[in-house]
């Protein structure tokens, strides 16, 4: 029989309220999500874990990217020959769900090596059956330098009767990332280096794993990690042969990798495109200040602005969620004030600030407030650096004196997701925690007048037994 995660119960007052997390059995760490789909009416999503029987590949699905129900884990070692790693989904010519991926070799259950990319294609709308999976096997022509090509993180998609594919740079040898492209799937034809050249604050410890590449408005996105740095990403242009970045992102701001440091990790993303045409990203949350392996980011919307930047909104579908709403206008704040929002004493709830205007200076809330000295953990947005900040993690914020913001903010037991204009998004992970807790507004450096403070509770994303 396959294992089917379930929560635990009772559920530990600890348990995130609308974060997916791993219940077990085993451990997701890794936890990488992996090889997403809208498929037969449904949203499917992976994520690696630690079975009884190696690494495997859990597999959740919703109607909405909110709430998820657990499927048997058929994809692991006892049904594909080896362990799993990351990988992407796409849909194929013959309109089937499949999925491409890292593997071990032949009865290496636990990553020891050789290493191997695979693909696999679904026999059923449930993603429950999968076809035996087949070696990404790359063919060369003569002359062709292999030395860069490296079996790693592969991501593939499909532009008209071919597939395309990248297999990830790799950490360990400093190989870049490959093209390679397929009629198909069995055979792949190198094609050259996937990246023209790359950007000045790229560093160059930094590799690319966990590739995914889609279409973005009229540009193309690559959206990764380094193991260096996390979440990161490209925005560029795409002719067929090679992708030409012109701009680089970050969506990790912690120090250090998920080995290092208290501060959350954001990692190892995926993405899909919605049945109404939006990109909808996750990525793997990591710190040894979360008790859960395996939690999974807030859904992020991704847009191209106007501008040519990248646009990260918070799932239109979290709005779902909210019960208990309260809303107040007009609240001054003067500097160095701290003032009790009375509607809010909870440990799963979301805020909305809107202010017409923002001054020199830094505004926010302290979450999990002082009752007395209205003292919290601080979530800042600051005018006169262009940063938003949360507790010990700062990230840059396009903003400036007299600037419009809204700031959305979202907490889950000790997790924070902040969302500033829908153009800058920052994870974070409080320091302590230990139950439900009030809200103060904040300002520094001169007063602030928050427009408009709304908040919710925000109900369970779990299926109760």
């Amino acid at each position: 029989m396959f294992d089917t995660p379930r929560l635990p119960q009772p559920v530990p007052t600890s348990w995130p309220t609308f974060h997916l997390a791993h219940p077990g059995p085993g451990f997701a760490r890794p936890g990488d999500p992996n090889c997403a789909f809208f498929w037969s009416g449904s949203y499917h999503l992976h994520y690696i874990y630690r079975s009884d029987d190696g690494y495997a590949f859990a597999h959740v699905s919703s109607p909405d990217m909110v709430r998820w129900t657990w499927h048997p884990t058929t994809l692991t070692p006892s049904t594909t020959g080896h362990g799993m790693w990351s990988g992407t989904g796409f849909i194929t010519k013959e309109g089937r769900p499949a999925i491409a991926y890292h593997g071990a070799g032949p009865g290496d259950y636990y990553g020891y090596g050789p290493w191997k990319n695979f693909s696999a294609i679904a026999l059923d709308d449930d993603l429950e059956t999968w076809a035996t999976p087949r070696p990404m096997t790359v063919s060369v022509r003569p002359g062709q330098d292999v030395s860069s090509i490296s079996e790693w993180d592969p991501d593939v998609w499909l532009e008209g009767d071919t597939y395309f594919a990248i297999f990830g740079g790799h950490p360990g040898s400093g190989k870049p990332p490959t093209l390679l492209s397929s009629a198909d799937l069995d055979q792949w034809d190198f094609r050259g280096i996937f990246l023209e050249g790359d950007l000045p604050d790229v560093g160059p410890d930094e590799d690319v794993s966990c590739p995914n590449f889609f279409a973005l408005g009229d540009k193309h996105m690559l959206l990764c990690i380094s193991h260096t740095r996390g979440c990161r990403y490209y925005l560029g242009s795409w002719n067929g042969e090679m992708f030409a970045p012109e701009s680089h992102g970050r969506m990790n701001w912690s120090e250090g990798t998920f080995d290092a440091g208290p501060e959350l990790t954001y990692f190892a993303p995926e993405s899909l495109l919605t049945p109404d045409g939006r990109r909808v990203m996750w990525a793997w949350c990591v710190s040894p200040l979360l008790e859960q392996t395996g939690v999974q980011s807030l859904p992020r919307e991704l847009t191209l602005l106007d501008d040519g930047s990248l646009g990260i909104a918070p799932l239109a579908e979290l709005e779902t969620l909210r019960s208990g709403g309260a809303s107040s206008a007009s609240f001054f704040v003067s500097d160095g004030e701290r003032r009790m929002l009375s509607d809010v004493c909870s440990d799963a709830f979301e805020l909305r600030l809107e202010l017409a205007r923002t001054s020199c200076g830094s505004f926010g809330v302290d979450v999990y407030a002082d009752p007395d000295s209205g003292v919290g953990h601080p979530v800042r947005v600051d005018t006169a650096t262009a940063s938003i900040s949360v507790c010990a993690v700062h990230a840059p914020l396009a903003i400036r004196p007299g600037d419009a913001c809204v700031l959305r903010v979202f907490v889950d037991k000790n997790i924070i997701e902040v969302f500033v204009n829908d153009r800058q998004a920052l994870a974070a992970v409080c320091p302590t925690w230990s139950g439900p807790g009030h809200v103060s507004l904040t300002s520094s450096g001169s007063g602030t007048t928050f427009d408009l403070v709304e908040s919710w509770s925000l109900r369970s994303i779990y299926e109760t037994e």
